[in-house]
């Protein structure tokens, strides 16, 4: 029987090397811990520890942002899975199930917002306050100022 000459898995790890394994900055880190994201302890020297398992919760939550999914439902659907183990396939399947439907929405109406900017465009106006398209009336102006919806309200 031959000895591997692997090391050790580390079991806990620092908050260095969450960040370069995950490819994420430190305060990143903080930020999500304090966000309820991800979790970690102190040991003996005051030191942030966390489980090895924090590497496939950091990868997750990085995929879900990727794809717009806002922190908030991130952390919510994080909290439904049991906080010491790594998130497993199956895991993974239930969260994207939970994202799917809102990933629709957002690829349908940016689907619908570029179509209708080539049409805007096209018709020459260029203005915002008497665009019959996109503000007939300027309704939007007798909101106040700053962003408005792009969507109407359905």
């Amino acid at each position: 029987m031959t000895k591997s000459t692997h090391p050790p898995i580390d079991t806990e790890l620092t908050v260095g090397q969450v960040a370069s394994r995950a490819g994420v900055a430190v305060s990143t880190l903080h930020f999500y811990e304090a966000k309820g994201l991800i979790h970690s302890w102190r040991n003996a020297g005051n030191q942030r520890r966390y489980p090895r398992e924090v590497l496939r919760r950091v990868a997750v939550i990085k995929v879900a942002q990727r794809t717009g999914i806002p922190l908030a439902e991130i952390q919510s659907a994080l909290s439904s899975l049991p906080e010491n183990r790594t998130p497993t396939a199956a895991d993974w399947k239930k969260l994207s199930s939970r994202w799917r439907a809102s990933l629709e929405a957002r690829i349908e109406c940016l689907v619908r917002l570029r179509d209708q900017l080539d049409g805007c465009i096209g018709c020459g106006c260029l203005s915002l306050k008497s665009c019959p398209l996109r503000n007939p009336w300027d309704e939007l102006g007798e909101q106040g100022p700053g962003a408005r919806l792009l969507e109407p309200k359905g």
